[in-house]
């Protein structure tokens, strides 16, 4: 049976089941996959370098699915930062109805997108921020725990936490988002409150993700111990997989007297990030992923994995119900 969750109500998807957007990975072969499969697939913005090609992007992906798929715009400190407005521009002409925004003063792009009746779903790591989106008027909150990818915030509240202060506090809906990978975490995450999850790590291994075999394989081997946290110094924290890399710039991150972010900038490039999803040298650069590659044992299809996470989350839902019983009459 379908889930019936405020997130598949009213986006019109069957399993509430959100693919994150994702640098490098976030493409149309990604997300119509997704989409197809029936969660929600979302295309990454930023990863193309012009508005023009998320056009493009965007019609690519209408050819691969008829079902919703959102777009991703994620605003993070910049020495350049991009054109976001022309960006959100773009989704708005393409007749895109939902997006997925997250990090800093999203507040501009956000009323653009309001104005033109997109549902936002926006991404964030601590309570404050979460009631500073409301009052933007955004429709879902995406509640990112310490234990997800990327940038996990500065406080690190892990989602049992995070997720239950969301419940006795929002007013709009939420979404779960950090070290989900099967139905046992959907089914969690609804007794939390929560009207669905968001995946990032999980989807990165499958089938569809474009991202090098070699990289898949890493991350099925890998255990919950294997990332590590990077550029607390400078207030911009990322969870990153523990490889060679990522450790030699950590050891600087400490020991650095100076605590010029230009010592570890040629370690933590962005481009040499993207090279590993390409080359599938895991050692070659950091990457991203979250302490849920301990719980990912092998490279699905998007539509064997959320059809599993269907099946796992009805059968752990009803096998839990099954522990209420009635008092027994003396």
């Amino acid at each position: 049976m379908p889930f019936a969750t405020e997130l598949t109500k009213r986006l019109g998807i069957r399993v509430p089941v959100v693919q994150g957007g994702m640098m490098h990975v976030g493409t149309a072969d990604l997300a119509s996959a997704v989409s197809n499969a029936g969660g929600l697939g979302i295309i990454t913005a930023l990863i193309f370098p012009t508005p023009a090609a998320l056009r493009e992007e965007i019609r690519r992906c209408r050819k691969l699915t008829t079902r919703p798929f959102a777009v991703n715009i994620t605003l993070l400190p910049a020495l350049v930062p991009p054109d976001y407005g022309a960006y959100a521009q773009a989704i708005i002409d393409e007749g895109i109805r939902i997006v997925e925004t997250a990090g800093n003063s999203p507040g501009p792009v956000i009323k653009q997108l309001k104005k033109a009746g997109v549902t936002i779903l926006h991404k964030c790591t601590s309570i404050r921020h979460a009631q500073s989106a409301v009052k933007l008027g955004v429709d879902f909150l995406s509640i990112d725990g310490f234990e997800c990818a990327g940038h996990v915030g500065e406080s690190d509240i892990t989602n049992f936490i995070l997720l239950s202060r969301a419940r006795q506090s929002l007013g709009v809906p939420f979404i779960a988002s950090g070290g989900f990978a099967d139905g046992w975490g959907l089914a969690a995450a609804l007794c939390l409150g929560a009207c669905g999850i968001n995946m990032g790590t999980r989807f990165m291994c499958t089938v569809e993700a474009p991202v090098h075999v070699n990289i898949k394989e890493e991350i099925v081997r890998a255990q919950e111990t294997d990332t590590t946290l990077l550029l607390r110094r400078w207030r911009n924290t990322s969870r990153l997989y523990k490889n060679k890399v990522a450790e030699e710039a950590l050891k600087i991150e400490r020991e650095s007297p100076t605590g010029k972010f230009e010592e570890v900038a040629p370690l933590v490039s962005g481009k040499r990030g993207k090279e590993v999803f390409v080359n599938g040298d895991p050692e070659f650069g950091v990457w991203t992923t979250g302490q849920v590659i301990g719980l990912i044992h092998d490279i699905p299809t998007c539509d064997v994995l959320v059809k599993r996470i269907e099946k796992e989350a009805e059968a752990a839902l009803k096998d839990r119900l099954n522990l209420v019983v009635p008092e027994s009459k003396l």
